[in-house]
């Protein structure tokens, strides 16, 4: 704006436009209002005039009150007449605009009512006009049915009695002090007594009160006029600005407005449907209860919403049940407030997923129960371990721990206190000594469980010191340390080092039996500083802690023992440290002795003619056991290992009789092998390989050949790495089908038929669920094959087809598989989908014959399943045409494919698949619904075309589906729109100015499919493109010398012997997956509704509710609907309804004309 276009408005209009364009700092603001003050003391209607523009511009109307207008209109007059000149076009207004500029103008607009009544607080408003005015003028405003105006006259009303009681606090304090200075002159004696001085305090005393009798009158007003009205008001902002400015007032002038009487306002609103105004009214009782001295202030109101407070600590909004756990922290200083019940409702809270709540729960719990020291406490301070300060504090962390019977989280009570107790927890000298040391006179020693808690607990209290993140699943991932937060984790790595590679020795030889113990403590060298064994001389405990762990390897055949032993060998065996001779030499000494142990045993186990005892077994077995533990994580193939485990697995091909366990480890530890050699052969820097472990060795081999098929299929060749050709390995059809078989028959199962084969135990819910995760991982093995493309997307049919049945199961997982097929080939992934259907159609002729009643249920699933299909294929149709029409193609051909034996005066066989394929109909353009149509009527007789029975129907229906909309091609349109990166969501897309035509590219090939209809005499659809994949090429022969690939491939086999030669065996544990999770974004079903969770709002907190039997009149806002494009946006019917679609485009196609 240029300034000569401003010289006719007023000043205080130039100010609002100064506003608009850039933020004010204070002085300018201060300037302004001084200004303003001269006018008005000049004149003040004309200044007055200027005023009441300012808070109608600053609201976004266009209209200016003249002063016409304001000698000879009351305020509902004016109102009403600035309410036509609003601006309809638009229901933006600048405090809801969004960006930076218009948080800024809020700001000084705000700023400039402060400073103005703070410039005037001496004179002006006492003068019963100017106050008078501008009240009176925003209460009408804030009255008004134009959102505008009623948010921007109640925030101005609301900084106006902040304002106001900031200069009623003032005069209370000056009237204190002249009311003290009169008594002290009154108590003097006569002689000394100055009487004009008494009536100089006696008369500003009295003007005192009288200004002050004029601001409570103004702030009466105000309170009566506005906040009573707007904190119900419709719109959130609104009721958010009521709550947070009486925050202040109580805060700013306790002794006015702390009491009942404007605390309940507060209460009642803690039970408001939206998060914003829930999370203000806990703020403003936050600058309450902070200060102690309010407390007795606040007693009946804590009496009465206690209950309300704590249950938001479980609310859906997690800023506002942080804030509510904050609050409770500060309630805490008032003593027996809160009962057990209470502080236990939010002791639970440290385990939430939800950072911010965990670590505020995690505050309230160390206020609660660790941050008060007792007497006799004060003279251990300067004491260390089991004898300081924190060693009651440690065994309180341990009791609290044990209680609350969540074993496997304990990581998460730690992150959650680590930024309040980060002294208690990183206290690892006294964690030590009460593990190690015995017990003092009188004191009761830890018991085991309590001892396997507290080690727990040191464990990841170093995890957390020496990873400086979150546990999994809590928080984003990784953040970039500072430069301080990095000499701190240097520091406590060093100190966990010079401890723990002095005490774990001793720790591991005193607890050396127990799995458990040893397992946590065996995790404890990853986060060693290893350097420090070589600069601080400890090469000694370095001996003694491998000693300790050979012990360790021969006393356990656990699992976990084991693998916790590999991954501390692991973390040792690092070459960048001297240490690494040391250790390198005692593993291989370790293994060397396992390795000739397991040869000696498998040879005697293995002699002709005999049979093994359960010894010998045994010991095969817990051998096999450590060795595929040590297998997983180091390279052992200086070993040999494959030619031993080989002869295990083939004896027990030739045998049968081979125990399960021994089994499932050979096949683990040959598996192993493999991939060893793989990863030299690759260079890879890996030396890490996921252990899965499962129970039965059909599952254990089902799962490895899906591993060893994905690691050896042409990925493998990525990345430039084409020398590797030979090693592709792609399986043949038949391969392809006895895995699909597996999947039917092992994971497409009822919950009943699983149960009753696991031996009676799967009564137990836990184990139900067990097996279940166990049936998902092996799904999601066999999809990933598919994903990837090593065996043919056709297989994944009978996978798609079970989608309805078993959704709840595995739904995420086969809705993933289909999106990322699709990803891969629209058409082929369409084809299948359309594949499934014809399976299901053929499954339910087969069971019910051809004369099968439509309205049953099987019928009504299968077009059930056919419409979720349809609604995966999304919102635009120009990305999936050429699919959808392939579809409708293949669909139509299955339909006619069998005739009636009867004569064509009767339907074809399938013909009732056309209802079923009708589902995808809305997906096709109008061109390609022509195409389609004329593709039909090439199966259809001209006898067809005339029936009119019920068997007929399906025809009937499909014909009229391909027919619907062929006069509109809205659908098009609106598919042109989204395919060019402008959806009809977006709101920043400006409305054609000509008429609206479909883009170009679409066009054109709409022109093709047209043209091909026009031109050729018997119509035909779209020719499939001729796939060019080489997945299911034959593999390459390979020379006998190829040694590596010749063993690979005869573990193949090996594997397909365990999987389809097997009986089926006890299956009841679960084993991680790597590729799928439970719960993710792609749960949530494109056509159902939305989970919708609970506010922690019942039904007797609704605000009407509670503000019954209030002593003052209250009106609700009941406003027409906004013209807001905000608003609009959300009004926008169903984007999945394809009529409102073509209701939406419509309207656009009439405004881009207008």
């Amino acid at each position: 704006l240029k300034t000569s276009s401003l010289n006719k408005y007023s000043p205080t209009v130039v100010f609002v436009f100064s506003l608009y364009l850039f933020p004010l700092p204070l002085p300018m603001i201060q300037s302004v209002v001084d200004d303003w003050i001269e006018s008005y003391k000049h004149d003040r209607d004309i200044a007055l005039l200027d005023l009441i523009n300012f808070f109608i511009q600053c609201s976004g109307c266009k209209g200016v009150v003249t002063a016409e207008m304001f000698r000879h209109m009351q305020n509902s007059e004016i109102i009403r007449k600035m309410t036509e000149e609003f601006d309809e076009d638009s229901g933006d207004y600048p405090l809801t605009m969004a960006g930076p500029q218009w948080k800024k103008f809020k700001s000084s607009f705000c700023e400039f009512i402060g400073v103005l009544v703070r410039q005037c607080q001496y004179s002006i408003i006492y003068d019963e006009y100017m106050m008078d005015t501008v009240i009176s003028l925003l209460t009408g405003l804030s009255d008004s049915q134009v959102r505008a105006f009623r948010h921007t006259s109640t925030l101005a009303a609301m900084k106006l009695m902040t304002a106001l009681v900031n200069v009623a606090l003032n005069l209370s304090i000056n009237m204190d002090n002249t009311q003290r200075q009169y008594e002290a002159e009154r108590n003097k004696i006569i002689g000394k007594r100055a009487n004009d001085r008494l009536e100089l305090l006696l008369q500003k005393r009295k003007e005192l009160q009288e200004n002050q009798d004029e601001i409570e009158n103004m702030m009466n007003a105000i309170f009566k006029g506005v906040f009573v009205h707007r904190y119900r008001d419709a719109i959130a902002e609104i009721r958010a600005i009521c709550i947070e400015e009486i925050g202040i007032w109580m805060k700013m002038y306790s002794d006015a407005f702390l009491n009942d009487s404007y605390l309940k306002y507060v209460g009642w609103t803690m039970h408001d449907k939206q998060g914003e105004v829930r999370l203000k009214c806990l703020t403003a009782l936050q600058g309450l209860y902070y200060n102690k001295e309010l407390n007795s202030k606040l007693e009946l109101f804590t009496s009465r919403f206690k209950d309300r407070i704590v249950s938001m600590t479980l609310d859906k909004e997690y800023d506002v049940a942080v804030q509510a756990i904050k609050l409770l922290t500060l309630v805490l200083h008032s003593e027996e407030v809160l009962t057990a019940e209470d502080c236990e409702n939010v002791y639970h809270l440290v385990y939430s997923a939800h950072r911010p709540v965990a670590v505020a729960a995690g505050e309230f719990l160390y206020k609660k129960l660790f941050s008060r020291r007792e007497p006799e406490d004060d003279g251990l301070l300067k004491r260390r371990g089991r004898q300081g300060p924190n060693a009651n504090l440690v065994k309180t962390l341990v009791f609290f721990f044990l209680e609350s019977e969540l074993h496997e989280h304990a990581a998460y009570l730690v992150d959650s206190m680590w930024d309040c107790a980060t002294e208690l927890l990183k206290d690892w000298e006294c964690m030590n000594s009460l593990l190690l040391e015995e017990p003092l006179n009188g004191e009761e020693p830890l018991t085991d469980r309590q001892e396997s808690a507290l080690i727990e607990i040191m464990l990841c209290t170093i995890r957390q010191a020496a990873e400086c993140h979150p546990p999994v699943g809590r928080g984003t991932g990784k953040r970039v340390l500072t430069a301080k937060e990095k000499k701190t984790q240097l520091d406590d790595r060093t100190r966990i080092t010079e401890l723990f590679a002095v005490a774990l020795p001793q720790l591991l030889a005193k607890y050396s039996v127990d799995a458990e113990k040893v397992t946590n403590l065996l995790q404890l060298p990853q986060y060693f500083d290893l350097e420090i064994y070589t600069t601080g001389r400890l090469e000694k405990h370095l001996d003694a802690l491998l000693r300790q762990i050979r012990d360790i390897v021969e006393k356990h055949t656990d699992t976990d023992v084991l693998e916790a032993c590999s991954k501390t060998y692991h973390a040792l065996c690092n070459e960048e440290f001297t240490i690494f001779n040391r250790v390198d030499i005692a593993r291989s000494q370790l293994i060397d002795e396992l390795a000739d142990k397991f040869n000696r045993l498998l040879e005697d186990f293995l002699q002709e003619g005999e049979e093994p005892d359960e010894d010998d077994a045994y010991q095969v077995l817990s051998t096999l056991k450590r060795i595929t533990a040590f297998h997983n994580a180091h390279d052992l193939s200086r070993w040999d290992l494959f030619g031993c485990n080989y002869k295990l697995l083939k004896t027990g091909i030739e045998n049968g009789d081979m125990p399960e366990q021994i089994v499932i480890h050979a096949l683990q530890c040959t598996h192993y092998v493999i991939l060893w050699q793989l990863a030299k052969i690759t260079e890879s820097s890996s030396t890490k390989v996921c252990h899965t472990r499962v129970i039965s060795p059909i599952e254990c081999a089902f799962t490895i050949l899906c591993d060893v098929l994905m690691i050896f299929s042409h990925q493998i060749m990525s990345g430039g790495r084409d020398m590797l050709e030979p090693l592709v390995y792609t399986p043949d059809s038949s391969l392809q089908s006895e895995l699909l078989s597996f999947i039917l028959d092992h994971v497409f199962i009822d919950q009943d038929d699983d149960s009753n084969s696991a031996d009676g135990q799967q009564d137990d819910e836990a184990s139900k669920i067990e097996a279940l995760h166990k049936r998902r991982n092996l799904l999601a093995a066999f999809c990933k094959l598919i994903v990837y493309t090593v065996v043919e997307m056709n297989t994944a049919a009978d996978i798609f087809k079970q989608y309805m049945k078993y959704y709840n199961d595995y739904g995420d997982i086969i809705k993933e598989t289909m999106s990322k097929t699709r990803q891969i080939d629209k058409i082929q992934c369409a084809k299948t989908l359309i594949l499934s259907l014809q399976q299901l159609f053929n499954e339910m002729i087969q069971e019910n014959g051809y004369n099968f009643d439509r309205s049953s249920p099987t019928f009504s699933g299968i077009k059930e399943l056919a419409r979720r299909f349809a609604l995966t294929f999304g919102l635009d149709q120009l990305k999936t045409r050429e699919a959808i029409a392939m579809l409708h193609k293949d669909g139509i051909e299955f339909a006619f494919k069998e005739p009636n034996p009867q004569g064509e005066s009767h339907p074809p066989l399938n013909l009732a698949f056309l209802d079923i394929l009708s589902e995808f109909s809305s997906k096709l353009l109008r061109q390609d619904k022509r195409t389609v149509y004329v593709y039909l009527e090439k199966f259809m007789t001209f006898q067809m075309s005339l029936r009119r029975e019920d068997v007929w129907l399906p025809l009937m229906s499909y014909r009229n589906s391909l027919l619907a909309g062929g006069d509109d091609d809205t659908m098009s349109v609106i598919s042109g729109i989204s395919s060019r990166g402008s959806t009809v969501r977006n709101k920043k897309t400006k409305p054609a100015t000509g008429k609206r035509k479909i883009p170009e590219e679409s066009s054109s090939s709409d022109s093709m499919w047209l043209n091909r209809e026009q031109t050729m005499h018997t119509p035909v659809m779209m020719q499939t493109p001729q796939l060019t994949s080489t997945i299911m090429r034959e593999p390459k022969r390979l020379r006998p010398e190829e040694s590596y690939m010749g063993y690979t491939l005869g573990f193949f086999n090996m594997f397909l012997f365990f999987i389809f030669s097997s009986s089926d065996s006890v299956l009841n544990k679960s084993f991680s997956s790597h590729f799928f999770s439970r719960r993710g974004t792609s749960l949530m079903e494109d056509d159902e509704e939305p989970i919708v969770e609970d506010v922690m709002m019942s039904s007797e907190g609704r605000i009407e509710d509670l503000n019954e039997g209030m002593d003052f009149d209250t009106m609700d806002i009941d406003l027409p609907p906004s013209k807001n494009r905000r608003e609009r946006t959300e009004l926008k019917p169903d984007f999945f309804d394809p009529a409102s679609i073509m209701d939406e485009s419509v309207g656009l196609v009439k405004r881009g004309g207008n």
